[in-house]
């Protein structure tokens, strides 16, 4: 019995919904970091396959440098908020009422609530950051969905003779002209390939991991700020139990005065 109520213990002291929110931020940038990274890697594919872009030198700042840097951007987001992840875990482990019971009574310090309050506003940049790359990711959403539109409706659009032309997008420069219309040959290829259709639901998975990233932000903010208050109530309420026990001690003190000097006088 000893064993279970232990058990129970630490499992009551286990703060769930931060554990919730750590869960769901890990599953938003990982499907955002990994199938974000693929999609970049299959762009590339058909830009070199369809479109015929050949990469620059490298010192050039051209569409497959910026592609190398947004991959070196996932690596770092990746590994960032792994960290941060493990960090509001332990922020919560701190500020949860039952760990405090199982301890034992902490002092609560100004250093305590400064933290808390530097994760709550971290915590809301970060949020802002997320709703920023959620935004930029709908953006080759976006596209693709009008290419894999075209390719889907290839018998509507045969005679249209519509052009994808990647100056459009801002991919390459005005001097350059790569384009693919919807009668040639490549467009049927592109449009036949596994890549396209890889691509553009990698991106799409990218896109709601971001969005997974903003919730999981969110839910942050709540824990932390019901943590936060937890805290300063707690402040308080030490703040209060101290005076308390030094009005006790004070009464205690003039009490055994009175009585010293009443058996001094009785004597």
């Amino acid at each position: 019995m000893g064993c279970f109520e232990c058990c129970i213990k630490c499992l009551g002291g286990i703060p769930y919904a931060s554990l919730i929110a750590t869960i769901l931020l890990y599953a938003g940038v990982a499907l955002f970091c990994g199938c974000g990274h693929e999609a970049l890697s299959g762009t590339v594919t058909i830009l070199q396959n369809y479109f015929e872009v050949v990469r620059g030198p490298l010192d050039s700042l051209d569409v497959f440098t910026m592609i190398d840097i947004f991959k070196y951007v996932i690596y770092g987001v990746a590994a960032a908020f792994f960290v941060y992840g493990i960090l509001l875990m332990v922020e919560g482990f701190f500020t949860t009422g039952a760990i405090r019971d199982l301890y034992g009574d902490f002092k609560i310090t100004t250093c305590g609530r400064c933290v808390s309050a530097w994760f709550i506003m971290l915590t809301y940049i970060f949020m802002l950051a997320w709703l920023g790359v959620t935004a930029f990711t709908s953006l080759p959403v976006f596209m693709y969905f009008n290419i894999w539109t075209m390719c889907q409706n290839i018998t509507a659009v045969e005679g249209a003779n519509l052009c994808l032309d990647l100056r459009q997008f801002g991919i390459i420069t005005m001097g350059e002209e790569k384009k693919v219309c919807t009668g040639s040959d490549k467009f049927l290829k592109m449009c036949e390939s596994n890549e396209l259709d890889l691509t553009f639901h990698l991106f799409i998975c990218a896109l709601a991991g971001a969005g997974a990233a903003v919730i999981a932000m969110v839910h942050y903010l709540m824990v932390l700020s019901a943590n936060w208050a937890y805290v300063k109530d707690a402040c308080r309420m030490q703040k209060y139990e101290d005076i308390k026990s030094k009005e006790e001690q004070e009464l205690h003190d003039i009490h055994s005065t009175r009585s010293k000097e009443r058996l001094n006088a009785y004597t």
